[in-house]
């Protein structure tokens, strides 16, 4: 005789074969593995809101399957949107840096895995978790790496700034004089803008160059050959920075 107290608050299966238990289980405990990782680099989403995260995500979705059956797309989408949410809480603005895009990368991969999980999909979350903890892990290196090598290329670059003065009528003139001076050199055109003087019908062409390495005397070159032109009245340049993207 079946146990009615396995039965009492179901009209569906018993609680021993319900699929609903497995599959929140083994979410909650993915979570907390990916959570792990996230604490140990002292994160603000560690532990427990990842594991929440992964639960909360298993649960609406097999709740959803449960209750609007097979179809369970629309559950998939508002989970999303509502981690997203929750996503943009852990992004902190200091000054000109962001903080916090992995953290709440992190948070979104975590209910993608426990949507999975939710959806009967185990071995896929299981997979799933195991690529997020790989790529929280191992790519980190890579990407401090990579972030030493552009800071020493940004260190060495020389960046100037031209400001070639001409007539109003000669802009396009100078304009391309300027662009076929730098493709003979090593410098690349980060930026050129116009300023135009009304009163006395000139116009200034401001460059931004960048040479690999810092190089005054390459410099010196390209404004002595631009104020040979007759069509220029005067060559200024200085150092520069460029605006952070």
């Amino acid at each position: 005789m079946a146990n009615p107290w396995l039965d009492w608050w179901t009209d569906k299966a018993s609680l021993l074969n319900q699929a609903t238990f497995p599959r929140l289980l083994l979410a909650m405990l993915l979570g907390c593995v990916i959570g792990t990782e996230r604490q140990w680099r002292q994160r603000a989403a560690g532990l427990r809101t990842n594991a929440l995260v992964c639960f909360g995500a298993a649960a609406f979705v097999d709740l959803g399957s449960t209750v609007g059956g097979p179809n369970t797309t629309n559950v998939i989408a508002y989970v999303i949107s509502g981690v997203g949410f929750l996503g943009a809480g852990a992004i902190m603005k200091e000054g000109g840096s962001i903080r916090g895009l992995n953290t709440a990368a992190t948070l979104w991969c975590s209910a993608a895995v426990g949507a999975c999980a939710g959806a009967g999909e185990l071995f896929d979350a299981v997979f799933m978790t195991a690529v997020l903890i790989t790529i929280n892990l191992a790519l980190r290196p890579l990407s401090r790496s990579i972030d030493r090598r552009s800071a020493q290329a940004v260190s060495t670059a020389g960046i100037y700034r031209l400001a070639i003065v001409s007539e109003r009528q000669n802009e396009q003139t100078i304009s391309t004089l300027v662009v076929r001076s730098l493709a003979r050199r090593a410098l690349a055109l980060r930026e050129l803008r116009t300023e135009e003087n009304d009163e006395a019908g000139e116009v200034t062409l401001e460059a931004l160059v960048e040479a690999e390495t810092r190089n005054k005397a390459l410099i010196d070159d390209l404004a002595r050959e631009l104020k040979l032109n007759s069509s220029v009245l005067s060559v200024e340049w200085s150092p520069a920075t460029l605006e952070p993207d």
